[in-house]
């Protein structure tokens, strides 16, 4: 998805926070390199990894560096017992543990290693079951590497995806179930989504065991008639693809672009008890979305949620497990299109009555409790803010939690609430970014917090509020940059000439002097429900710039996210637009403060970024001198359909919208020096656009810099790849931006 990118990717470094504007005071006069930044991570933050709260409530546990399970008392933060450390398993093949799970009653631990990733979320790896009680441990399959592997409800079998065919291994009896054999390479997937759904529905797993543990619910992809994308893998180095040394490798999956078939999506109930598998009515269209199966608290009733094409009308079916049939239960229809990001919010409450629903049915993205009959019993959440995560129900308390942007777009705090509504709580008192993990049973909570003055803490809480124990400090990085000198952010606000209120960051250069003028370098996303301008802790190439003398400037436009529907989705059906000039404005107004370069203005993006960077220096009438565009889109018609059509329907229906704001179409325009960089193997946003943006500046005779990193994918790493490009984009803006 284009506007999560560089949540994944460059979380480090597109982190915003406010700050006083002074000169941070160091000891020595250590300076900021490139090498520190992206060879050796010096200032990258530590937290708390693997953590899963336990049954009882009163325990949590963690993965210490891969080889160790550690159990933890949240009454006093202590250790309390290791449950499992790699070491005592010297008879398998067992080096170190990249994740885990529980069964639900904690007697097992499912544990794996050698991960290999197939696209952002999906992976296969080798799984190895551990019996707690008997400190034994054995392989899941010796049948190959397996995909999606889960526990059934009692423990006694585990499902998982091989070669697009779900399996069921039963641990009692040891015996491999094969539930669907139609499985095949670019043609049928069992029990996985398909590259489109998984990059912008957000998941991975599409099956689910029912509460009883007697069947399975999945969705099978018929991608038959999707088209087949290819592209080129070479032998590279890091890694070095051998095979591919001298003939390199065509690799090609289905990608449905903009206008284009997708998979054809059915609904399937597998029973255990007669080997017996149902289809689901889900409707006679085909031309439509299953974006989530999910069991009601019933298991005999699975709920599936269907969406139309446009994105714009959501419904929740109730299926018959046994005779799948299927009736709707609730629908909404949105003038602009549903948030795909709030499915996972909707939970089928214990009472078997209610179901939560996050909706932006009022304007703003609010919380409701539903009855089983589809309607709003209690809206939750009241006001004009944004909620940004759905946290849970405590049962017991009758209170639902929440984070929101309640106070200020650019922070998050956590709530509660009652069940009418009322009685709003705040949980967490920091001024900046909060994020809370909860104990099963709502005793307890992990507060993950920082702003731009202080760097993440991650601390344990009672409910009440009390301090525990402070579990990462990040002492460590703090005293570390005691020895640096540097500037960080303040936030700030201008309204464009056009009336609209826009909110911002810029960090000044080292020494900074409001007599001199200092080149300016503008950074942004831009995506639809994107946030830069954020009060978190962040440390990067940016520091790095100002110590050397440049003026950083962060601003959010239209279309990014705590603001809003209205402010959200005012790019609808013209993505570029509004967002562009947004940017262009930006520099206007930086061009009349007294201390910026104004023939020295530059900008850059990655990704949805990048696709802005190319159109400022098209469209911007020459205000911006520099610009780097790194894997940037150039048309939406060339990008995946689910994402592109819900902000800009199809190509077919919208052409003005795509072509009036393709870079493409302005090459002629360009103004100012550009540099693009792009991944050869880039399965998300594809080298295709840099190079047919390339060759329409080449044929406009427009001069440009452009670099390809080989083999590289949308986030461009491995090996010297990041260091070698942070040298090379701060190299381009030091040769064209400083006299």
């Amino acid at each position: 998805m284009i506007n999560r990118l560089l949540i994944v990717t460059l979380i480090s470094l597109l982190s915003c926070g406010f700050v006083s504007g002074q000169d941070a005071e160091a000891s020595t006069n250590n300076k900021i390199t490139t090498a520190d930044l992206w060879k050796n991570y010096s200032f990258y933050p530590q937290s708390v990894r693997g953590l899963r709260s336990m049954n009882d409530g009163e325990h949590y546990t963690t993965l210490n560096r891969g080889q160790a399970i550690v159990k933890y008392s949240y009454q006093t933060g202590e250790v309390v017992d290791t449950l499992v450390k790699v070491a005592d398993f010297d008879d398998v093949e067992l080096k170190s543990i990249q994740g885990y799970e529980f069964n639900n009653n904690e007697s097992k631990i499912l544990v794996y290693t050698n991960r290999e990733d197939i696209y952002r979320r999906s992976f296969t790896a080798e799984y190895y079951v551990i019996d707690l009680e008997g400190n034994t441990i054995s392989s899941l399959s010796e049948n190959g590497r397996q995909q999606l592997v889960t526990f059934s409800p009692k423990g006694e079998k585990i499902a998982f995806v091989r070669k697009n065919n779900i399996f069921i291994s039963d641990l009692i009896t040891g015996e491999e179930i094969q539930v669907t054999d139609d499985g095949e390479f670019n043609k049928i997937i069992n029990g996985a989504p398909d590259w489109v759904y998984e990059e912008e529905f957000e998941f991975n797993k599409a099956f689910e065991w029912s509460p009883d543990g007697k069947k399975i619910a999945f969705l099978k992809f018929d991608e038959s008639r999707v088209k087949e994308f290819h592209m080129t893998m070479f032998a590279g180095l890091a890694p070095h693809l051998e095979k591919n040394e001298l003939y390199p490798e065509d690799r090609h999956w289905k990608y449905p672009k903009a206008g284009q078939d997708n998979s054809i999506v059915s609904v399937h109930v597998y029973h255990l008890d007669n080997e017996n598998t149902v289809e689901v009515d889900v409707g006679e269209e085909t031309d439509q979305y299953i974006p989530r199966i999910r069991w009601t608290q019933d298991p005999e009733v699975l709920s599936v949620f269907r969406l139309n094409r446009h994105q714009n009308f959501f419904e929740i079916l109730l299926a018959d497990a046994a005779s799948g049939s299927s009736e709707v239960m609730y629908e909404e229809t949105n003038k602009y299109y549903i948030d795909e990001t709030n499915f996972d919010y909707i939970e089928f409450l214990e009472d078997g009555k209610h179901f939560t629903l996050v909706s932006e049915m009022d304007g703003w993205n609010q919380v409701f409790l539903m009855n089983m009959d589809g309607e709003v019993e209690s809206k939750l959440t009241k006001g004009n803010y944004d909620v940004t995560d759905y946290l849970g129900y405590d049962a017991d308390e009758k209170r639902f939690y929440f984070q929101a942007a309640k106070e200020s777009p650019l922070q998050r705090e956590v709530y509660s609430v009652n069940q009418k509504g009322k009685k709003l709580r705040k949980i967490t008192e920091g001024k900046g970014i909060n994020k809370a993990n909860f104990s099963k049973g709502f005793k307890y909570y992990i507060n993950t917090f920082s702003n731009a003055k202080q760097v993440p803490v991650v601390s344990l809480y009672d409910i009440d509020g009390n301090l525990i124990r402070i579990l990462e400090s990040n002492e460590q990085l703090e005293n570390k940059l005691k020895d640096y000198k540097y500037r960080t952010k303040e936030f700030f606000s201008f309204e464009t000439s056009q009336g609209v209120l826009l909110n911002g960051y810029m960090i000044k250069p080292l020494g900074f002097d409001k007599s001199k003028e200092y080149p300016v370098l503008m950074t942004q996303y831009s995506g639809p429900n994107s946030q830069s301008a954020l009060d978190s802790w962040s440390f990067n190439w940016y520091n790095y710039l100002s110590q050397e003398g440049y003026l950083v400037v962060c601003v959010d436009g239209r279309g990014t996210g705590a603001r809003g529907e209205e402010f959200r989705k005012a790019t609808y059906l013209q993505l570029g637009k509004y967002e562009t000039i947004d940017q262009i404005e930006t520099a206007k107004y930086l061009a009349k403060q007294s201390y910026v370069d104004e023939e020295n203005i530059a900008i850059w993006g990655w990704s949805y970024g990048g696709f802005m960077t190319c159109l400022a220096l098209t469209k911007g009438n020459g205000i911006f001198d520099a610009g780097i565009a790194v894997a940037p889109v150039t048309n939406w018609k060339y990008y995946d359909n689910i994402y592109t059509e819900r902000f800009m329907r199809t190509p077919q229906e919208n052409e003005a919208g795509y072509e009036n704001n393709s870079p493409l179409n302005f090459a002629d325009q360009l103004q100012g020096h550009l540099l693009l960089v792009h991944g050869s193997a880039d399965d998300n946003v594809h080298l295709q656009n840099t190079m047919e943006f390339a060759e329409r500046l080449v044929q406009a005779n427009k001069q440009f810099d452009m670099h390809i990193y080989t083999n590289r994918n949308h986030g461009i790493y491995g090996g010297n790849t990041r260091y070698h490009l942070y040298n090379m984009m701060t190299d381009f803006l030091n040769e064209h931006l400083k006299d």
